[in-house]
């Protein structure tokens, strides 16, 4: 499993090139760094995810998946036979993205990282338990959505990875002005 210290900050860069502050438009002269936490608690509210694999023959594959941040770490899951897990068996290398599906508003993040296996039980266990807190109902009621995940976890019907981010890129809206932030661990 990745170690991350959840306390390190990554440096932090805006990206003028892509923000507004290269195209001025009302408060672009303004424009700054998305700061990492609010682009981790953004993130970490988000329900859907994408993970983007490379399969072994290097054509991309993309896919949503439920995603939960613990000690700096993101972790996703999937069934042990499915394209991203046969993906990440040949290469660990993915990215996961979430964010506002709006032209003027919101915040994109893309985390980057080698995604990596997670089969001790006791971070299998505390992976769970982040996933019950954040789906909550949709996890832990029997009528749940995905009720029994926690369960599939232990079993290893569904397999978790953890993705410690390397880069990470913050694409920002407000009202017309763009940012393009980009964080390094």
């Amino acid at each position: 499993m990745p170690a991350h210290d959840p306390a390190h900050r990554p440096t932090t860069e805006l990206d003028t090139r892509y923000s507004s502050a290269l195209h001025p438009r009302p408060g672009a002269a303004d424009a700054t760094a998305t700061e990492w936490a609010e682009a981790l608690r953004q993130s970490a509210a988000a329900e859907i995810f994408w993970v983007s694999t490379v399969r072994p023959d290097g054509r991309l594959h993309v896919t949503p998946v439920l995603a939960a941040w613990h000690d700096g770490v993101l972790y996703f899951s999937t069934g042990p036979g499915e394209q991203k897990a046969r993906n990440l068996a040949h290469d660990g290398h993915c990215a996961l993205t979430t964010g506002r599906n709006a032209l003027t508003e919101g915040l994109d993040v893309v985390v980057e990282g080698a995604a990596e296996r997670v089969t001790d039980p006791a971070v299998l266990e505390e992976v769970i338990t982040a996933y019950e807190t954040k789906y909550g109902a949709h996890i832990t009621a029997p009528e749940g959505t995905f009720h029994g995940l926690g369960d599939a976890f232990r079993r290893g019907d569904a397999v978790v990875f953890a993705v410690a981010p390397d880069t990470a890129y913050g694409f920002g809206r407000d009202d017309g002005v763009y940012t393009h932030t980009r964080w390094t661990f």
